[in-house]
């Protein structure tokens, strides 16, 4: 689907979602289907990077965080990381500021330090959006005023740039998502839609969350969802952005299922 051109060409470029992994230390199961997915991905020609977008653990327990980080550090790409529902809990222990040190400590190449950040890359501009809440967690999404403040100010700094958003909670849903929708939906979206309506140099949305593939376009944005990576068929998103002058930018995306093998 062709989308608003982009005030300065970027390259193409090619990189890899995973989300909901769900991981947890009393699942070995869970921990196989993480490795086999690595294992996956490194196969992938010309992928630049791996984002993995939220609810990357089941508990939110260091020990079941620093199993994850030691599996995913296998991979040849660099990665990023966006905090999901099951990520954090302040009072068992694994707050934001915790949860991002122990990934930063798991590999020398990790350099975020807030759950909000950004990185640049052919000539894109990437942004994790966080919405995580780790006071009182629980399913429904919560953007604050100060994390609004902070994507309203960065997409403005890079109005001729192209930029791709990645977070666990989506502002639009997919079809097919009927059900969770009763307790996983997002608070107050219309602020966040508010600040995206101002700009235009959002090419897409990538979310997690509600286990759901779907893909569609609102306002010239593409937002896409993708399934959990521990449900059947256990499957990741390739994403691939063709750009081409004087055209709008493609993306072409792919569902690409992860072969685990059965225990020894």
């Amino acid at each position: 689907m062709l989308l608003t051109a982009p005030k300065t060409l970027a390259e193409n470029i090619k990189f890899v979602q995973v989300t909901d992994a769900h991981m947890a230390k009393n699942s070995e199961y869970s921990q196989r289907v993480l490795k086999a997915t690595i294992d996956d991905i490194n196969k992938q020609p010309d992928i630049s990077f791996v984002v993995f977008t939220g609810d990357n653990i089941n508990y939110a327990e260091e020990e079941d965080l620093k199993m994850f980080a030691h599996i995913v550090k296998k991979l040849n790409v660099p990665y990023y990381f966006v905090i999901g529902n099951h990520d954090v809990y302040k009072t068992n222990g694994l707050p934001k500021t915790r949860y991002i040190e122990i990934m930063r400590e798991s590999n020398i190449r990790i350099h975020q330090k807030r759950p909000n950040y950004k990185w640049s890359k052919k000539g894109f501009v990437f942004l994790i959006v966080d919405g995580a809440k780790e006071v009182i967690p629980g399913p429904a999404g919560y953007f604050k005023k100060d994390t609004l403040a902070w994507l309203d100010k960065t997409l403005s700094k890079n109005k001729r740039k192209t930029v791709v958003i990645f977070q666990h909670f989506p502002i639009e849903y997919p079809e097919g998502a009927e059900g969770r929708l009763k307790t996983h939906k997002t608070y107050k979206v219309e602020e966040y839609k508010d600040i995206i309506e101002k700009h235009d140099n959002v090419l897409a949305i990538i979310s997690g969350h509600l286990h759901t593939n779907g893909e569609n376009m609102r306002n010239g944005v593409y937002h896409i969802s993708t399934p959990s990576l521990l449900a059947m068929p256990h499957s990741y998103k390739i994403i691939d952005i063709v750009t081409t002058k004087d055209f709008s930018p493609i993306i072409y995306t792919q569902l690409r299922d992860v072969e685990v093998k059965a225990a020894d």
